[in-house]
């Protein structure tokens, strides 16, 4: 077939550190998801109304010609239309290899890396000339996983290094709720706060055991939802990402037992990850008024396209009064990447998300003793944080004194994080998973905590916290956190206000209902 065609921006792919080893059946079936412009933009900065669901997919979803178009390129290459969704902004569609390479202009291989063998792609998709000011992103050519956990389990021998052996403690994520002074008389009742979660699963026996074991008069409501095929599958390995799926449940749960917790499971890959993003976002049913996110990447390893769509899934999200918080990563400014620069770590660098860093916190007698930057050297982890390297530095930190990147490019990005809380895994949570009490840290363990804090505010101030990133940095930092001055995660040092490694700082519970 024979058509005027143009690369469907933001496409290009690279093999990075994978290695061709063979190509797919050209018989091979996949599910592609199509992203569509939308009908009109959407008000960005958002405004402090949250825009009904109903509403935003009438004004700002997806236009049924558009779809149509779409549909009628996808019959023209043999692929079927699995579905359709006008808020999401998404068509699936069903096809051989061979029918997607041909529709896509691309010619798919077997990688491999030292995570694994999988499926992907080089170079850039292309699309016809009649859709291709309609189609945005192409996701699910690439089955590549995407991102990582961003937990870290407490080591047995506690030894990570000799500052933590010498204090090391643990604590419930009701211990952390009071040191932090969250508000009391409030159980986050009437809210739902959806998980994203890219592998492993939980038990309910172990969630029972684990809320009851606090002394919770009520198990938490939890719910899990599958997206693309994925669903919970613990796998009775603490390790696995199990360690993940249960520390998110158990902190959110533990603290805000009253709400709703949804739990969506999708596949590791940008395909997967996008879509549970935009079904939590979108989702008429449970109407998640919190999203927390606890996997990343380091933004180098993720396409223009990819870092495109889910930021504007977050636009959505921001426009529908969805807050959104991300773990900011766990390998501090390097982000985990080998090549001697800094990165910030993705999705927590999406300006319209709240980034959540990490301290090492030790309480006592229900009142804080002291709490710096969590940095135990490259084998107990440190906090991410950094600046964007794609993200201009957004309106609302003009005036947070956030640097230039340490990179050569001096950009002057979007700072990470936005916030702060215990990450520390040498000062950690303890956590029952898979049977096993344990302890956890990481960023991950942040992005749940401030989840849980957001669902005892919304309750308290009976509306949604919402788009919530301007109103922190204009209500008074110092009414609203405890600024962290002492310590670093590499590239960035704390100081007096905002910095690349706390942000803006850890919790004064209460005093987030009234901004």
């Amino acid at each position: 077939m024979v058509e005027d065609r143009a690369t469907v921006r933001g496409s290009e792919k690279q093999l990075d550190d994978a290695r061709i080893v063979g190509r797919p059946a050209p018989d091979e079936h996949i599910d592609v998801t199509i992203l569509v412009r939308r009908r009109a933009e959407p008000p960005n900065p958002p405004g402090e109304t949250p825009i009904p669901r109903d509403e935003f997919e009438r004004r700002f979803g997806a236009d049924p010609a558009d779809v149509a178009a779409v549909e009628a390129f996808a019959a023209r290459y043999d692929l079927t239309v699995s579905s359709v969704d006008l808020a999401r902004r998404t068509v699936v569609v069903s096809g051989t290899v061979a029918n997607v390479n041909e529709a896509f202009g691309t010619r798919m291989a077997i990688l491999q890396n030292d995570r694994g063998t999988f499926r992907g792609r080089t170079g850039m998709l292309t699309v016809p000339m009649d859709v291709h000011d309609i189609v945005v992103g192409v996701f699910g050519l690439d089955s590549r996983p995407q991102a990582e956990s961003r937990c870290r389990r407490r080591r047995p021998d506690s030894t990570v290094s000799v500052r933590a052996a010498a204090a090391d403690t643990s604590y419930t994520p009701i211990d952390i709720a009071k040191l932090y002074q969250f508000p009391t008389g409030a159980t986050g009742a009437g809210q739902t706060v959806a998980i994203i979660e890219l592998g492993g699963g939980y038990r309910s026996a172990d969630l029972r055991t684990y809320f009851t074991g606090l002394g919770l008069s009520k198990v938490p409501t939890v719910t899990a939802i599958s997206v693309d095929g994925a669903r919970n599958a613990p796998t009775g390995d603490p390790n696995s990402a199990d360690g993940e799926v249960l520390l998110d449940i158990e902190i959110v749960g533990a603290i805000a037992h009253g709400a709703k917790i949804a739990v969506y499971f999708a596949p590791n890959t940008d395909q997967g990850f996008l879509d549970a993003i935009t079904t939590a976002v979108h989702d008429k049913t449970r109407k998640p008024s919190i999203i927390s996110i606890s996997w990343g990447g380091a933004e180098s390893t993720w396409t223009a396209q990819s870092l495109s769509a889910y930021d504007q899934a977050f636009l959505d999200a921001a426009n529908l009064g969805v807050t959104v918080f991300c773990a900011s990563g766990d390998s501090g400014s390097s982000d985990g990447v080998t090549d001697g620069h800094a990165h910030v770590d993705f999705p927590a660098s999406s300006p319209h998300v709240i980034a959540c860093g990490g301290t090492r916190l030790q309480g006592s007698n229900g009142s804080i003793q002291s709490e710096v930057v969590w940095n135990e050297a490259s084998d107990g982890g440190a906090t991410g944080g950094g600046v964007s390297e794609t993200f201009a530095l957004p309106d609302y930190q003009k005036n947070a004194k956030v640097p230039v990147s340490v990179n050569s490019s001096h950009f002057k990005g979007r700072g990470v994080p936005d916030v702060a809380g215990n990450a520390d895994p040498a000062t950690g949570y303890q956590v029952y998973v898979d049977g096993h009490d344990t302890i956890f840290g990481g960023t991950s363990a942040v992005a749940p905590l401030w989840s849980a804090l957001a669902a005892l505010a919304n309750e308290k101030r009976a509306q949604p916290l919402g788009y919530l990133n301007p109103r922190i940095y204009a209500s008074g930092a110092k009414a609203l956190f405890r600024d962290i001055t002492s310590g670093s995660n590499g590239a960035y040092s704390a100081k007096s206000g905002w910095d690349a490694c706390t942000g803006l700082g850890s919790p004064k519970g209460g005093a987030i209902t009234t901004i």
